[in-house]
């Protein structure tokens, strides 16, 4: 299984936006072959922080999944992205 968690930073005011283009992608992966989970939410303690946490069976279902990353209109609100990948072995 592959993980994806961390944080991202967005501009000042962009949270809202940033949210709301992220809920097709939202809606998009978790119908992907291999998607476990995937989820992006605003922090409650942070105003311009989102979290980010992904569940893939597979690096070849999150590659085909991610394509080219992510589009302009939402890259332009990332300030600062601090996310990493886990691959995660069944006992």
């Amino acid at each position: 299984m592959i993980i994806v968690a961390g944080r991202i930073y967005v501009r000042s005011g962009g949270r809202e936006a940033f949210l709301e283009l992220s809920a097709p992608n939202m809606e998009s992966a978790r119908s992907t072959r291999g998607c476990l989970d995937f989820v992006v939410s605003a922090d409650p303690l942070e105003p311009d922080r989102v979290n980010i946490y992904e569940a893939w069976s597979d690096r070849s279902a999150l590659e085909a999944f991610r394509g080219t990353g992510p589009g302009s209109d939402i890259g332009e609100l990332i300030v600062k992205a601090d996310v990493g990948e886990y691959q995660v072995e069944a006992p």
